[in-house]
C-alpha cells in the first residue's frame, strides 16, 4: 500500500504534468519530492502510472494532427516514413526498458544523491548546447530520415537514469544531429506517445498484483491533475522554445539539483 495522502498525490500530479514535456526530468522531480515528503508508492508505480495523464494530454492536443497523419498513411510515403521513424526511435527504449526494468526501479529510483548530481550535470550540458550555433538541416519532423530517428531513440535511452530527462536527452541529441529547436521539441512530443504508453502498460502489468484500492485512488488523483497541467505545457512549450531556447530549464535543473543536495545534507 502507498504511504501518502490525496493532497500529496495531487501535488505530485501537478509536478508531473508541468515537468514531463520540458527538459528538467519529471521523474527526478517526483522522486525527490516524494523522498522529502515521505511519499512512498507501491513498487514506485505511482511515479510511472500517473504518466497516463500526460499521455492523454499530448494525445488530446495533437489529436487532429494524428488523425490527419493516419488518414494519409495509405497514400502518402512521407506520412508512412514519419510513423516508421517514431516507432524506430521508440525501439531502443522499449528493449532496454524491459531488460533493465528491475535495476531502474529498485536501484536507480532509490538514489536521490545520484538524481541530484545528474540534474546538475544535465543543466550544465543544456546551457552549453543552448549557446551553440547550429546550422539546422531538418526543420520539419515529417522530413526526419529513419537513421536520424533511430539515433534520437538511442539518446532517449539515457533517460533511464532518473534526472537525465527523456525530453532533454532527445532534444539535445536532435540538435547535435542537425535539427532546429522547435522540431526537436516536437519530435520529442511524438516520441513520448509510444514511450510513455509502453512504460505505463509494462509497469502496470508488472505490479498488477501489488496495487490496492488506496493506490488506485492516489494514482487517479495524480493522473487527473497531470492531464490538465500537461495540456497547458504542450500548448505553450514550442513557441517558448523557438523564441527563448532552453536556458531557463537548464538553470532550473541546476537549482533543483543543488537544493536537493542541500536537503540531503541537512535531512538525509
Amino acid at each position: 500500500m502507498a504511504d501518502g495522502t490525496i493532497v500529496e498525490a495531487l501535488g505530485l500530479g501537478l509536478l508531473e504534468g508541468l515537468t514531463e514535456f520540458i527538459p528538467v526530468s519529471s521523474t527526478a522531480h517526483l522522486l525527490l519530492a516524494g523522498h522529502f515528503l515521505g511519499f512512498q508508492s507501491t513498487g514506485k508505480t505511482f511515479e510511472v502510472l500517473i504518466q497516463l495523464g500526460a499521455i492523454l494530454a499530448i494525445l488530446s492536443v495533437y489529436a487532429a494532427r494524428l488523425v490527419a497523419i493516419a488518414m494519409r498513411l495509405p497514400s502518402d510515403p512521407r506520412a508512412r516514413r514519419f510513423v516508421a521513424g517514431v516507432l524506430l526511435a521508440f525501439l531502443p527504449a522499449a528493449v532496454i526498458g524491459v531488460l533493465a526494468h528491475k535495476i531502474i526501479k529498485t536501484i536507480l529510483f532509490e538514489e536521490p544523491l545520484l538524481i541530484c548530481c545528474v540534474l546538475i550535470a544535465g543543466g550544465l550540458i543544456l546551457l552549453v548546447v543552448d549557446e551553440m550555433k547550429f546550422k539546422p538541416r531538418y526543420t520539419d519532423v515529417m522530413d526526419y530520415p529513419l537513421g536520424l530517428c533511430f539515433k534520437i531513440g538511442l539518446f532517449q535511452c539515457l533517460a533511464m537514469v532518473p534526472g537525465t530527462s527523456r525530453s532533454g536527452a532527445t532534444i539535445v541529441g536532435s540538435l547535435l544531429m542537425g535539427t532546429d529547436k522547435r522540431s526537436a521539441a516536437e519530435f520529442s512530443f511524438f516520441l513520448a506517445m509510444p514511450t510513455m504508453t509502453g512504460a505505463f502498460a509494462y509497469d502496470l502489468f508488472k505490479n498488477r498484483d501489488l496495487l490496492t484500492v488506496d493506490d488506485v485512488q492516489l494514482i487517479a488523483a495524480g493522473f487527473v491533475v497531470a492531464f490538465f497541467a500537461g495540456v497547458f505545457v504542450v500548448r505553450h512549450l514550442l513557441d517558448y522554445v523557438s523564441k527563448r531556447g532552453f536556458g531557463l530549464f537548464a538553470w532550473w535543473r541546476i537549482i533543483v539539483g543543488a537544493a536537493g543536495l542541500a536537503g540531503l545534507w541537512v535531512w538525509g
